[in-house]
């Protein structure tokens, strides 16, 4: 009987943090099933008050979940202590203690922290402090919101155990987001929306987003999310959802009309290889990745000739890149490297006694190891040689004077006022706007989400006379926050979302939606240097971190995140 006694406390202690888990997650889970439903396709007065309806959709239930979350939590600690003397409390804030912060945070955890802190300071120094704190002079991301942000971000990385469904449920209302956005393209208007704007912006909003900028944004979340579940994938059924939500995905990031789209797509398909391109099957799958995206544009470019009367059509890179004479070419080339590749991988495995599927080489075997290591080292090269191309035919365009000989690309290589829609004038301002600041202002900022009341002391008359256009903000992110954060704050984003992919992605072999979080969150990262952050894709980019992170996660040995 003394023995059994004994043992009792230990078998109460485990269940009790086992039900205290569950409960948690559960709640998360919950908010976070409305999160990847409704908030992404959610509407009020059509794109009038589209901004402020997502974001009251964003930050109403993330505080109805902290506000529950927190209720559970005294809860289970009054439990806790009457039930097991507080052994669980203490485990759970032993991880605050010093010496067990490494631990406890990674390096991604440290930069979201300081990036907090930081905007904690800009705002408390900031001469606009409600504005810095609600972000209402601008688009509603003052330190509010960033504290949300935040917080949730550390809640769901350490208490939610990720369902793969709620994923899934993402990526359904991202298809029904993209299909609206593609028929916005035939100009059908199915919502009804455009006529209650101007005539001149209708071609500039679309599907149940707003603005294209946005709207691309948050297609390049799906689609970086969708590509890397297609490359991993091993049930034929999955495999062939996650290629049909690729494809859309291009077919709406293109029809988008959005040139920020082009640095989602090329940082999409430069990433990739380096981690997919271990085996037969990955390599297979990108390029056939690679094939369908051409075929895309391909098919776009018939579109647009065949309903030239009714779709939008394409003004940008894209359109110079389907007019290109060997596109279709290019496409049945790619598709024909395609059919040779799997050919060769059917012979292979049928000298091993396998079938086309049945084993495609792994990290493991040596030969498919040594190539691996071979095309990754080529494709590194590729990118080098690339990368320095790019840059002499910027210096060559600019500094030589000579964008001219570039052709229909000048407009891209030169980089002047007009360059972006003007962002190359705002850019430069903003440079300008944060040397005349005071030295605290320089080290912190001008108080998050205050660009639109930096320009409208500094720059107003300057800016209307050399662009026509009001802009309250930098379109860039990362320009954003250096001028109101300062630049720790805008070092600490960009180290939290480095490290935050990094440990993201090597969990790729262990986890199969940690490859998909790592590329949704880097193609909405490389696409925000030309675009905002807006509490419309930005929320989602931070869930698919916070979900990755979850993942990342469970390498820790920290017993407290089981509390």
């Amino acid at each position: 009987m003394a023995e059994t006694e004994k043992k009792m406390p230990v078998y109460v202690e485990d269940s009790f943090s086992e039900t205290c888990s569950a409960i948690t997650s559960g709640v998360i889970t919950f908010f976070l099933m409305l999160i990847t439903t409704v908030f992404p396709l959610i509407y009020h007065n059509s794109y009038i008050d589209i901004l402020e309806t997502k974001y009251k959709a964003y930050y109403i239930p993330m505080l109805a979940m902290l506000g529950i979350l927190l209720v559970l939590g005294l809860i289970m600690m009054l439990i806790d202590f009457k039930e097991c003397g507080g052994d669980h409390t203490k485990q759970l804030f032993s991880g605050l203690k010093p010496k067990n912060w490494k631990e406890t945070f990674c390096i991604a955890d440290a930069a979201v922290l300081l990036f907090w802190v930081i905007a904690l300071i800009s705002t408390l120094q900031s001469d606009y402090f409600y504005e810095s704190f609600w972000g209402n002079e601008g688009r509603y991301s003052g330190l509010f919101l960033l504290t949300i942000y935040v917080v949730v971000y550390f809640v769901v990385s350490r208490f939610w155990k990720v369902q793969g469904w709620i994923l899934q449920l993402f990526l359904i209302s991202g298809m029904i987001m993209c299909v609206i956005g593609i028929t916005d393209y035939f100009q059908l208007d199915i919502l009804d929306f455009r006529g209650k704007i101007k005539p001149e912006q209708s071609t500039i909003f679309t599907s149940t987003v707003g603005n294209i900028n946005t709207y691309t944004a948050y297609v390049a979340i799906i689609m970086g999310f969708a590509a890397a579940r297609f490359t991993q994938e091993e049930n034929r059924l999955k495999m062939i959802w996650y290629y049909g939500c690729m494809t859309i995905s291009f077919f709406a990031i293109i029809m988008g009309c959005s040139e920020n789209a082009y640095l989602a797509i090329g940082a999409l398909f430069a990433f990739l290889p380096f981690v997919v391109l271990k085996s037969r099957r990955a390599i297979l799958r990108y390029l056939v990745m690679l094939s369908t995206f051409v075929t895309v544009i391909q098919c776009i470019d018939w579109i647009n000739q065949a309903f030239a009367d009714i779709v939008i059509g394409l003004d940008s890179l894209f359109g110079i890149i389907s007019n290109f004479k060997g596109l279709f070419a290019a496409a049945i080339l790619l598709w024909v490297v395609t059919a040779v590749w799997y050919w060769f991988m059917v012979r292979k495995n049928s000298v091993k006694g396998g079938g086309a599927e049945a084993d495609l080489g792994s990290s493991q075997d040596s030969d498919v190891f040594a190539l691996g290591k071979l095309l990754g080292r080529i494709w590194g090269g590729l990118l080098i040689a690339g990368a320095v191309a790019l840059l002499f035919m910027l210096y060559d365009a600019n500094a030589g004077g000579n964008g001219a000989r570039y052709g229909s690309l000048a407009e891209y290589l030169v980089f002047s006022d007009s360059w972006g829609t003007n962002r190359g004038y705002i850019w430069k301002a903003s440079f300008r706007m944060y040397q005349k600041l005071k030295p605290i202002h320089k080290l912190f900022g001008f108080g998050p989400d205050t660009f639109g009341i930096m320009t409208t002391d500094k720059i107003m008359a300057e800016m209307i006379d050399a662009t026509g256009q009001i802009f309250d903000n930098a379109h860039n992110a990362y320009i954003q926050y250096f001028v109101t954060i300062g630049p720790l704050g805008a070092l600490a984003y960009v180290g939290f979302l480095i490290s935050g992919i990094g440990r993201i992605t090597k969990m790729r072999e262990r986890n199969p939606y940690a490859l998909a979080c790592a590329g949704a969150v880097l193609c909405y990262a490389c696409q925000a240097i030309v675009n905002l952050d807006l509490p419309i894709a930005t929320p989602m980019m931070w869930l698919l971190m916070s979900a990755g992170m979850a993942i990342a996660g469970k390498r820790r040995n920290n017993k407290s995140a089981r509390y």
